[in-house]
């Protein structure tokens, strides 16, 4: 049995919940290397995409995603809005009208997603960005979709990508406001990432 637009709605569901309690912890990672922002603009798009929900109850998955990114893009400031909303639009564009995502087609929008991120980006692995956390998730993504098990897909994803995040620690930022800093930006955690690492979380326990 696949996942459909139950799961994507409690996805962004945990998502929402996931940005409130970490709003915090993000607007201080933001702090010493991006605009201190973050975590309230993503708290504030996710409380968006909510409202959005329960006005308009999605049919299918891949409505409920291209709903969170037309939310996102218009709700969230600085880098991460047209970030993530590419990437929820990418998403959901691979997902189309199936109300029973299989383990492939989950792979292969997760990989959309991070493609959409690094075509709007314009960021590569190790640049210290948010792709040091997709990237890693979609290829464990992949390597876990062989065996159809859509839980195994999402958990795979999640924990490459909260792995991506704490790599993000050593690197010298080459992309976005933190490369700015140069040598400075080094010692600290990419806020995107983790809000990355986050999201794929609630996707993961979503699922389960």
């Amino acid at each position: 049995m696949g996942l459909g637009v139950d799961w994507a709605v409690r996805w962004l569901t945990l998502s929402a919940e996931a940005m409130a309690e970490h709003r915090v912890e993000l607007i201080d990672l933001d702090r010493p290397i991006g605009d201190s922002d973050h975590g309230e603009n993503m708290d504030r798009g996710f409380k968006a995409v909510m409202d959005k929900l329960t006005e308009t109850p999605p049919e299918t998955a891949g409505a409920a995603l291209k709903l969170t990114a037309m939310t996102l893009m218009s709700k969230v400031g600085g880098a991460a809005g047209p970030l993530y909303g590419t990437a929820f639009l990418r998403a959901a564009t691979a997902l189309g009208e199936v109300n029973d995502i299989d383990a492939a087609t989950l792979a292969t929008a997760l990989q959309a997603a991070r493609d959409g991120i690094v075509a709007r980006g314009k960021a590569e692995s190790g640049d210290k960005t948010m792709v040091d956390a997709w990237t890693p998730a979609v290829d464990a993504a992949a390597a876990a979709a062989g065996d159809g098990d859509v839980s195994k897909v999402l958990t795979a994803a999640a924990e490459a990508a909260e792995a991506g995040a704490v790599s993000t620690d050593p690197m010298l930022a080459r992309k976005g406001r933190a490369s700015y800093l140069g040598e400075r930006s080094i010692g600290h955690r990419d806020p995107g990432a983790v809000s990355s690492a986050l999201i794929l979380r609630a996707a993961a326990v979503a699922a389960e």
